[in-house]
């Protein structure tokens, strides 16, 4: 009796090692991420999905990401960005508060940049214009392979920052601008 149930414990572990070795892994593709970084007395926070390249193509024609589609940067729900005080972005007023962010990437020419007053929405549904905050154009850069999408702050000075949107070899550098007025 004792064998009995022993070979019947083996044969339902051997079983479900079997099933796990067929199925997708239990984790998420991409991974949840976040970053903030103050600039003068502001806090800049981002919270995003981090998808992976893993061998796909990213940008253009059969890309993950099509040149000229409304995109949004990350994975499942929409990358949220918050200032705890009133910026500039671009050298454009944003009020304090959180936003969602979107892009429109172009192949040769500058993208567009959306801050969309939606903050809490999915990543596939753009909430549409009337509810954008700020749109400004912008150049991508090129840089070393990022295999995983990033959001960083590589350049931080008194009043000022670049945030860098970086996947691939593609990086968007997006220019902050805090006022130095204490809360």
């Amino acid at each position: 009796m004792i064998l009995a149930r022993a070979v019947a414990a083996v044969a339902i572990v051997a079983s479900l090692a079997a099933s796990v070795d067929t199925q997708e892994p239990a984790y998420p593709l991409s991974q949840r991420g976040s970053v903030m970084q103050k600039v003068a007395f502001t806090e800049i926070s981002v919270a995003y999905g981090r998808p992976t390249a893993r061998g796909r193509v990213l940008f253009g024609k059969g890309g993950v990401v099509i040149y000229g589609r409304m995109w949004h940067p990350g994975a499942d729900s929409a990358t949220r960005i918050s200032f705890s005080q009133d910026v500039e972005v671009e050298g454009h007023a944003v009020k304090a508060g959180e936003y969602s962010i979107w892009l429109i990437p172009r192949d040769s020419a500058a993208w567009t940049f959306i801050l969309n007053r939606q903050a809490h929405t999915f990543h596939t549904r753009y909430p549409g214009e009337r509810n954008d905050a700020l749109r400004v154009e912008i150049m991508p850069e090129r840089g070393a392979y990022m295999e995983t999408l990033a959001y960083y702050f590589p350049v931080v000075s008194g009043d000022s920052t670049v945030m860098r949107i970086h996947w691939g070899e593609t990086m968007l550098p997006v220019r902050i601008t805090a006022a130095f007025t204490p809360r």
